[in-house]
């Protein structure tokens, strides 16, 4: 593959959602995103199959567009139950652990559910849903994120060729939730 051809950016990152309205709403109260663009056509541009639909767009940060669909014409939304609910989640980050627990205390006090803040080493985490049902994820770095991604690059390769002989977590990084883990059996 030619050296020429590299993706620039996410361009947008697009879930459905069961109202628009409420979506907007939601992430422009909780996560402080902005609204910046709708878009509601009778046929879908790409295929142009007939089913109205309302897309939107938010603003999350630096040059990352969330978008929505809201589909009234299709059965209502699902989620595919052979995947955990912690796998599929959508990861914003955050400028450290201030800005973290700062939105950990709002989106409590606006009633919503948050796990956390988990320890990820490199980073700390907290998890909510939003009222589609689909799982975000707010993340700071740690401080000594940079020292840390350095181990991690390290044996990246290794542990990805073990996991694909194995299918068994490779030991090279287990330091990363050892104090999560501490007591877990």
């Amino acid at each position: 593959m030619s050296a020429a051809l590299k993706i620039e950016q996410i361009h947008h990152v697009a879930y459905r959602c069961k109202d628009a309205k409420e979506t907007v709403e939601w992430y422009t109260k909780n996560l402080n995103m902005d609204f910046v663009l709708a878009i509601a056509e009778d046929f879908v541009p790409s295929t142009h199959e007939p089913d109205p639909y309302m897309h939107l767009f938010l603003d999350a940060g630096n040059g990352n567009v969330l978008a929505f669909f809201e589909l009234p014409t299709k059965p209502e939304m699902g989620r595919d139950e052979n995947t955990p609910v912690w796998v599929q989640h959508i990861a914003f980050k955050v400028k450290d652990r201030e800005t973290l627990i700062a939105f950990k205390d709002q989106l409590e006090a606006n009633g919503i559910d948050v796990l956390g803040v988990t320890d990820h080493s490199i980073f700390h985490s907290i998890y909510f849903f939003d009222p589609n049902g689909h799982r975000i994820e707010l993340a700071c770095p740690d401080p000594a994120e940079e020292a840390k991604l350095k181990r991690l690059d390290d044996v990246k390769w290794e542990m990805l060729e073990e996991w694909s002989k194995t299918k068994r977590a490779p030991k090279h990084a287990e330091w990363l939730h050892a104090k999560e883990l501490e007591g877990v059996e």
